[in-house]
């Protein structure tokens, strides 16, 4: 695996993120397709504590301490437990770019990091460090398609148009 090309790419997704997240309404921002569906603001404030409680703590603890229990998380139970609903859409999706920065200002700093690190997870075998650094970019374009997605439905919400046209969704 090139790590260094997992990096870059994971530096790219910003330039992404940004397209898909500024310049979105209030009511774009707050838009759910079904009551069970997130919207942008809670896929925001889910990826910003995803990058410094998953992705990044995980990594950083697997490569130092790899047989250390991993901190438990609960990424569905924050979006109610976080009220991410009521958080600033703007202050959201800036504190989400900073920690990002803080993300890779950290993968960048690594000396000679030991990516073939893993941890014994009771019931998903070991999870490795490089796991970690893959599944942190494929994170990334799951939540690309996911607000691409909510894009689309508001698209739909607001124009009350048949969008077949452009293509089967």
């Amino acid at each position: 695996m090139n790590h260094k090309e997992i990096i870059t790419r994971l530096s790219a997704n910003i330039s992404v993120f940004k397209s898909l997240l500024t310049g979105v309404s209030k009511d774009e921002y707050l838009f759910k397709p079904t009551e069970d569906k997130w919207c942008i603001l809670e896929v925001v404030n889910h990826i910003y504590d995803e990058e410094r409680e998953d992705f990044r703590a995980r990594i950083k603890q697997v490569l130092e301490a790899p047989d250390k229990s991993l901190t438990p998380i609960d990424p569905t139970g924050w979006v109610t437990e976080r009220n991410y609903i009521e958080q600033n859409y703007e202050q959201s999706v800036d504190r989400f770019f900073n920690e990002r920065d803080e993300s890779l200002m950290w993968l960048q700093s690594l000396q000679s990091p030991k990516w073939k690190n893993a941890h014994k997870h009771p019931e998903f075998g070991p999870l490795s460090a490089e796991m970690f650094l893959a599944n942190w970019v494929a994170h990334d374009y799951f939540h690309f398609r996911q607000i691409i997605n909510l894009k689309y439905h508001y698209l739909m919400h607001i124009t009350d148009q048949n969008l077949y046209y452009a293509g089967t969704w």
